[in-house]
């Protein structure tokens, strides 16, 4: 049977996507520079590595996020840096994943294999559906002693890769990407934590697909938006949305509520942010589109700050030759300049 969200419309979801419409529609006509576009993406990416990690437990600082980010060691357990690491490679490696309407179960695992590569407690257990019962619960003091008190009960284990199958069917329907975009991340996000197909990192697992699909229908194409933050500043509030639907026989409206106003604050946060730094188009000014090679030279750019032939050459493993035509294109965009000369040389950005 396939999977078919159960869900209303409501004046509130209305609203709020009519919201996000608005705001996001200030960030496409932004005359946003590529080196301030490459800023952007670079705190969502550390924010929501943080903030997705800290609602699982992990006691990494934003700072210390950073740092890691950068090379630098952290005072931390190793299961804290790395599954902070593992989170930021996946959301780093998100144009990559799959494309839309051709998501397979693999891709699902794949995901779940990559934020748990290494921190969990049977590396057996990572990138594959779960083969034992799981619950989510809290220990409760009952005045002489902790007892551990079940707050939801996932589908049985030898469902879930049916579960999982007629969701990733549904997912690949024309009509499912021809439904707002914010919605049907919503749902995705809602549904992989219903079905809770892992041992453990469920959660993260459907945040950052939620994210992917926001990526795959071009509404986050930039990758500026944090959404994680918006789950991190109350964790209550997102695991009582969550729960919702336990109690209104799967009907997730009130979850879609919450997950659009969570949408509407990351949209109008980066707005903000990117009328801080850009401006609006004028006379048909046009917004400088770079290549996917062209933006990660600019990402090394913004991490290093600098970068050589040589660099290049090894990054991408191409010639000198071809390595100097992909910087020639970024100087006659404005996007970097030439320092130095000889071996010195180097680029820095605009």
């Amino acid at each position: 049977m396939l999977f078919n969200p159960k869900y209303t419309i409501t004046e509130k979801i209305l609203n709020n996507l009519t919201a996000i419409t608005a705001a996001r529609e200030v960030i496409e006509q932004a005359h946003l520079v590529p080196k301030w576009e490459v800023k952007l993406r670079r705190q969502a990416l550390l924010r929501n590595t943080h903030s997705s990690t800290a609602i699982e437990g992990n006691k990494l600082t934003l700072e210390q996020v950073e740092a890691l980010a950068e090379g630098k060691d952290v005072v931390a357990t190793s299961k804290d840096k790395k599954e902070a690491l593992n989170y930021l490679e996946a959301l780093e490696n998100i144009p990559s994943f799959t494309e839309k309407g051709k998501f397979k179960i693999a891709d699902l695992l794949n995901i779940h294999r990559m934020i748990t590569r290494d921190v969990m407690q049977n590396s057996s257990d990572s990138g594959v559906f779960r083969n034992r019962q799981v619950f989510v619960g809290k220990r409760v003091f009952d005045g002489t002693t902790f007892k551990e008190v079940v707050e939801y009960m996932p589908p049985k284990t030898e469902e879930v890769p049916q579960l999982v199958k007629e969701f990733i069917d549904w997912l690949n329907l024309d009509k499912s990407w021809g439904m707002n975009p914010v919605l049907l991340a919503g749902i995705v996000h809602y549904e992989i934590a219903r079905i809770h197909p892992f041992i453990d990192g469920n959660g993260r697992t459907a945040r950052l697909f939620a994210t992917v699909i926001l990526y795959l229908s071009d509404f986050d194409h930039r990758r500026i938006f944090a959404l994680d933050d918006y789950y991190d500043r109350d964790r209550q509030a997102y695991y009582a949305a969550l729960k919702t639907a336990q109690i209104t026989d799967g009907d997730i409206t009130r979850w879609l509520e919450y997950f659009t106003d969570g949408i509407l604050y990351s949209v109008t946060e980066a707005k903000d942010a990117v009328l801080k730094v850009g401006s609006k188009r004028k006379n048909g000014q046009a917004q400088i589109a770079l290549t996917p090679k062209q933006m990660q030279i600019v990402e090394f750019i913004n991490v290093n700050g600098k970068v050589t032939n040589k660099d290049l050459q090894g990054i991408f493993k191409i010639s000198a030759q071809a390595v100097h035509k992909e910087l020639v294109k970024l100087v006659e965009l404005k996007v970097i300049k030439p320092v130095g000369e000889g071996r010195a040389s180097h680029y820095i950005l605009v």
